[in-house]
This record gives structure tokens, C-alpha cells and sequence, in this order.
């Protein structure tokens, strides 16, 4: 090794113990996940240079991997979709809970096209690394490209791989303190969470916004003529079919948003780093999801519930958390204004209506 050799590895390796060390300072000031997350996937970027790079983890409620992370050419893409564990690099290092190098996806059989397909984007050369806890693989963090198209090293695997050891702590300790959060955070009889903690998150979410410039979206939703249920069948039926909504709406969010029940039949869904357009596909996949869903079939009752919902995104609509609220809420008005079980998204911030639109 010459001289010019020797001072690049030397380098690298102070590169290393520095981000090493960033990394765990953070595990000791903060269980918020995404920040953990977010700052390990700064030095991923520091350190290999990846032109993608993506953390999957497994939704608790599916089974299968989504993008919880996802940076690069076609990303916004990427974070649509799911994979089954098993289904490409990624999926084979998840379900193995063994690193993968490969220096030329295209003589490799695992490798699964669709997502370049879907993200117009050339994969060339991949490394993924489960994240795994006492044993249990929780994710997989992959790198797509080395810096100017080259193939990973096994210097770059053993570098990952130090930094999936950290991930799966931050991961299962986040879990753990959510866990135990989620008792008082809850709505006892939906099962999603309270409208205390909307205020909470949506606080949060809008300063990560402000400072990683990410939108972020609130739908507000109210079922229609939900009284005239009370009054047919009782609020014990009532409150089942409240039950299902709740299950209804997490079954349409991906695994990083969040659904509250803010008061009555009225609930919300917080999207994090979700454009205007993305929240009203989500939008509108609810309303749909409620068209065809026949709530209390076991009570043979076969009943129907169609929904009118608001969208508003930060900074689009509004530029506070408080704001963000009024719009998303004078939008869900405007839909019932319109005759129900439609959409609404607010309009700009500043264009805003003094006074709510319509009456339930």
C-alpha cells in the first residue's frame, strides 16, 4: 500500500469512528425513531456515497416490507410500495437474516426488476443488511450504486453492517418506549389513537418539516348522517361500527402515518412526508374502501357509511400545526357542503374562508 493509499484508508476510518460515534450519542439523547433514522442515513450518505439508498422495515400488520425510508432517483416512488420477505435483495437479506453483496444484479436470480421499472432507475450493484435485534430481523437497509455507478466492496458491507447493528437498537428501543406510550395515547374504544396526542404529533411532524423541507398532510374525516345509526340501532351498535372505521382506515395508511379519532365520528390521518397529491390518492382510497365496505356483517345488520373528507398540506395550506387543523377541518366542511361522501383540499393558505363551509 503506498503512501497516497494508506492516508485515503486512514481517513476513511476516522470517517467511520466519527459517524459511529454520532450515531451513538443519538441512541443515548432521543427514542423518536425517525430522528435516530434520519441521522443514520445522513452517515450512510457520508461515508459509501450511495447514488439510492433505502431502510425497509416490516409492517407489524401485513407481514411485508415497506420503504421507511427511501432516498435517491424514483424515491417518491419507492415509498408506494411494498415487497414480500423473500422478494428481491432486500426481501432474501430479511427473510435469510444474512447481508447480501452483489456486484451485478443482472446475474443474480433474486434480483427483483419491478421497482426499477416502477422508479425508472438502473440498479447496477447492491449491499443490504438486515437489522436484527435478539434475534429478531426487523429491516433491511440497502444501497443501491456506488458513487459513480460502482460496484460495493466487501469494505462497504462491513461498514453497513456496523451501522445496521446501531439502527436495530434505535429500532427496538423505539418500539419498546412507543409500546408503552401507546396506553395513554390511545382511544380506548377505535383503537387508533386520541385527538391529545394529534396535537402532540402534529406539533412534531410540521417542525420536521420545517426542518428537513418535507410536506406533510392532514386529512380530516366525518362520517355522514352517522347519527341517524345511534338512533336506528342503539350506540352499542354505534360504537362497533366506530370500531371498524378505525380498522378501515389503518388497513389504508401505510405503517409510518398515523389515525386519531378526534372526537365523536370525526377522525384524522396524519401523513408524514406526504404532498397534497399523495394525500388525496389516499384520499380518495378511503372514500372508496367506505363505498364497498358493509359494516357489522357478524350482527347481520349490513350497514352502509360513505365519508367526507378534507386534505391540507404544510406549507401548502397552512404554515402551523394549528393552521393546518383549521384547513384540513374547513375542507372536510366544504365536502359535506357539497353533499357528502366526496373530497375536498383546502385552498392556499392566506385564501382561507373566515367562516366554515356548509353544516353537518
Amino acid at each position: 500500500m503506498n503512501s497516497a493509499e494508506l492516508l485515503a484508508a486512514m481517513t476513511r476510518t476516522v470517517e467511520q469512528l466519527a459517524a459511529y460515534n454520532d450515531i451513538a450519542k443519538a441512541l443515548t439523547s432521543t427514542l423518536e425513531l425517525r430522528e435516530v433514522l434520519n441521522l443514520m442515513m445522513e452517515k450512510i450518505r457520508g461515508l459509501l456515497r450511495p447514488r439510492n439508498w433505502s431502510l425497509l422495515l416490516q409492517d407489524e400488520r401485513t407481514g411485508k416490507l415497506y420503504f421507511e425510508i427511501a432516498v435517491g432517483e424514483g424515491a417518491e416512488v419507492l415509498k408506494g410500495l411494498q415487497l414480500a420477505p423473500g422478494e428481491g435483495i432486500a426481501g432474501t437479506a430479511f427473510a435469510t437474516g444474512t447481508a447480501r453483496l452483489v456486484e451485478d444484479v443482472s446475474h443474480d436470480p433474486a434480483f427483483a426488476s419491478r421497482f426499477d421499472a416502477a422508479s425508472t432507475f438502473r440498479t447496477r450493484s447492491i449491499v443490504a443488511v438486515p437489522l436484527i435485534a435478539r434475534g429478531q430481523v426487523l429491516g433491511v437497509i440497502e444501497l443501491v450504486n456506488g458513487v459513480i455507478d460502482r460496484p460495493f466492496t466487501q469494505e462497504d458491507l462491513m461498514a453497513l453492517t456496523a451501522i445496521a447493528d446501531f439502527a436495530a437498537i434505535a429500532i427496538e428501543n423505539a418500539r419498546n418506549f412507543r409500546r408503552v406510550q401507546e396506553l395513554t395515547i390511545k382511544d380506548e374504544h377505535t383503537g387508533v389513537y386520541n385527538a391529545r396526542h394529534l396535537r402532540a404529533q402534529l406539533e412534531h411532524e410540521v417542525r420536521r418539516s420545517q426542518r428537513f423541507h418535507h410536506p406533510v398532510s392532514l386529512i380530516f374525516l366525518d362520517l355522514d348522517r352517522f347519527k341517524s345509526i345511534n338512533d336506528a340501532h342503539g350506540h352499542l351498535v354505534g360504537s362497533a361500527v366506530l370500531r371498524e372505521v378505525g380498522e378501515l382506515l389503518m388497513s389504508c395508511c401505510r405503517q409510518l402515518d398515523y389515525v386519531f379519532r378526534y372526537g365523536g365520528d370525526e377522525f384524522a390521518l396524519l401523513l408524514v412526508e406526504t404532498s397534497t397529491d399523495g394525500a388525496v390518492t389516499t384520499a380518495t382510497r378511503i372514500r372508496d374502501a367506505f363505498r364497498k365496505q358493509i359494516f357489522q356483517q357478524a350482527a347481520e345488520l349490513e350497514l352502509r357509511v360513505t365519508a367526507s373528507l378534507g386534505v391540507a398540506t404544510y406549507p401548502e395550506h397552512a404554515l402551523s400545526a394549528v393552521d393546518l387543523v383549521r384547513a384540513a377541518d374547513f375542507a372536510m366542511y366544504a365536502a359535506k357542503a357539497r353533499g357528502r361522501d366526496d373530497i375536498c383540499v383546502a385552498v392556499p393558505q392566506g385564501e382561507r374562508p373566515e367562516t366554515m363551509l356548509g353544516k353537518k
